[in-house]
This record gives structure tokens, C-alpha cells and sequence, in this order.
């Protein structure tokens, strides 16, 4: 059976013996990434989460690319970060394994962009910005409702050549559409000008770690939420139970860099894929509302894990993190609550 799943996964007779490498990335891939990219590398099972898949993307995108968002993410986004090293679940082995079998999917040669030279002007290219892309990827290339195009972790792996075809080709059967009918190839250039303008060091140095020494349980004495029936409960509802002093446990499902680059004040860091881990801190007769980014996609696998666990309380902060920020309502970062 486990043959027959992973020859759906990465496209190849189930008659063919897989890759060790690409086996042990097929696995890591479905506990960590599929639940946001889909089982296939589709795309879009959360929302915004690129298709990995897509031949344009694997045709242009290096080995360096892939791994180092893997391991590093994009701070500030959907996309976490999975390393050992930035406190998540994976080794180095484990995420170049990952980056074989991302590249199993891959059916047609690699394109040799990277050595494009480009040459524009960024004063011709913000108005096209402006026009064309802003609506997606936000003022300055961050912000928007799909992927930072400005995040320091992408522009250092992304070359003017990769950028390039991006804009040119696009992304057929996802939102994002080839410009390359619609603008000149100078037009283009002057794009990607505008976007490398945008380039900054990445952070670097050794991460923070969540304390996880915190009590789990805000306001111990206060009375009970009153929340509607059902998985969901809305961010204004839940900030609302807070200023009335309820009884409640914050679950900040995200992989730990998420966490200490923010999170809800008073949230403790119990990520998705090691829930049990944390059981011992969580009570059984104390509603926990679990949030993510994504925007309920890591957070309702951790409800589920809860409720195998025999927690019947849980609940999934609809609209995710992003939309708590967006509403002003309290955000801390650091290690702490």
C-alpha cells in the first residue's frame, strides 16, 4: 500500500522501485508540506500555498531555491521554516531528500535562465507594477494576498533570469498569469529591476527558541467562553472572550520561527506535527483555540490531534493569524507568551 501511495505522489508506476532518497523526502513531504501544497505539489489546498509541481516553476527553480526555502521559509509569510536550525522538525539529509522528490515531479528539461543579463530602469516599471501586480503581491512586493516576491529569503535563491520567465511565462491554471503577450521583453526587465530593487540581506544568526515553560492557560479564574457550535470561531469573537477575562488556552500551531517571529499574545508554540508531545501542559477541561496562517489548515491538524487524544474542546481560529494582525488586535514576538 505505502508503494502504491507513493507512486501516486510522485507520478511513476507503483510497479518501479522508488528512490530511497526520494521515498524518505515523499514522507516528510506528506506529514510537513502536503496539508498546505497539496499531495501532488497542486498548490492551493491552503490558501495561496504555490503550486511546487508546476513545470514552470520546477523547469527554472534550482536545487538551492528549493532547499533553502525549506529550511529557511519566508519569515513574515505562510511559509515557514522546517530546519533544525531555525528550530523546526527537519535535518539536513531530511530536506535534501524533500528536494529530490520535489524534483521527481519534474517532467521536462531544465531551463538555463540564470545567466540572463537584465538591464532596465526602475521609474518605467512602477507604474506597470502598480497596474499589474500590485493587486497580488502588494506595495514593494510584500503584503498582497499571494507570495512576498520581496522576501530577503527569496530574492537571494531567485535569479534576474528566474524572475524573468516568471513574469514572462507565468504560472498557467493558477492566479498567476504570463505577462509576456502583454509587455515588452524591456518592460519585463525593467520588472525585474524594480523587484531586485526591493533586495535585502536575509537575518541571520542563531534562532530563538519558544519557552515553553509558560503556563498554557490564560486567565485560570475567569469564567468559561461562550463560543458558537461548530470547529470555527471567528477572530472578533475570540478577542471579544479575551477582554471579558475568559478561561482559555491560545494554541500557535506554526512550525517554532513562526511563533517567535510573532504570535497572539499570551499563544503558547505547540506545533501541528509534534502535538503530543505538549499534552502534559494542555487540560482537557479548558477550550483551546488553535491558529495558524495558512489560514486553518495546520490548525485544524491540530485539533484533530487533540481530539484523538480525547480533547473535545478544540477549536480552529477561522480566518488565521494574518487576519488577528490585520484587525489590530494584540501580537507579541519573541520566546515568550
Amino acid at each position: 500500500m505505502r508503494a502504491a501511495v507513493l507512486a501516486i505522489m510522485i507520478g511513476c508506476s507503483s510497479t518501479e522501485e522508488p528512490d530511497p532518497r526520494i521515498q524518505r523526502g515523499a514522507d516528510a513531504y506528506a506529514k510537513y508540506c502536503a496539508l498546505c501544497h497539496g499531495d501532488r505539489g497542486q498548490g492551493y489546498v491552503a490558501d495561496n500555498a504555490n503550486a511546487l509541481a508546476h513545470p514552470e516553476f520546477l523547469a527554472t527553480a534550482t536545487d538551492e531555491l528549493l532547499r533553502r526555502a525549506i529550511a529557511r521559509g519566508r519569515p513574515g509569510t505562510t511559509m515557514s521554516a522546517w530546519s533544525k536550525a531555525a528550530g523546526g522538525p527537519l535535518d539536513d539529509g531530511t530536506i535534501a531528500d524533500m528536494v529530490a522528490f520535489l524534483r521527481s515531479w519534474q517532467r521536462g528539461a531544465r531551463l538555463d535562465v540564470h545567466g540572463h543579463k537584465v538591464v532596465g530602469e526602475i521609474a518605467r516599471a512602477e507604474p506597470i507594477y502598480d497596474a499589474q501586480c500590485r493587486a497580488c503581491h502588494g506595495a514593494r512586493g510584500a503584503g498582497g494576498t499571494h507570495m512576498s516576491i520581496a522576501s530577503p529569503e527569496f530574492l537571494i535563491t531567485a535569479s534576474d533570469g528566474f524572475l524573468r520567465h516568471a513574469i514572462d511565462k507565468g504560472r498557467g491554471g493558477t492566479p498567476m498569469p504570463g505577462f509576456g503577450a502583454e509587455l515588452s521583453a524591456q518592460q519585463v526587465d525593467d520588472l525585474v529591476v524594480l523587484i531586485r530593487s526591493w533586495q535585502r540581506p536575509p537575518s541571520e544568526g542563531t534562532p530563538v527558541l519558544p519557552d515553553n515553560t509558560a503556563p498554557a492557560v490564560l486567565h485560570p479564574t475567569g469564567p468559561e467562553p461562550v463560543f458558537p457550535e461548530g470547529r470555527f470561531v471567528s477572530v472578533d469573537a475570540v478577542k471579544k472572550e479575551l477582554d471579558r477575562g475568559v478561561k482559555l488556552v491560545l494554541l500557535d500551531a506554526r512550525p517554532p520561527a513562526d511563533y517567535v517571529f510573532d504570535h497572539i499574545t499570551g499563544a503558547i508554540s505547540v506545533p501541528f506535527y509534534e502535538v503530543d508531545k505538549h499534552l502534559a501542559r494542555l487540560p482537557k477541561d479548558v477550550t483551546i483555540v488553535a491558529y495558524c496562517a495558512c489560514p486553518h489548515a495546520e490548525s485544524g491538524s491540530a485539533v484533530d490531534a487533540l481530539a484523538r487524544n480525547g480533547y473535545t474542546r478544540g477549536k480552529v481560529l477561522d480566518e488565521g493569524v494574518n487576519v488577528w494582525k490585520a484587525r489590530g488586535y494584540p501580537m507579541t514576538a519573541g520566546a515568550k507568551p
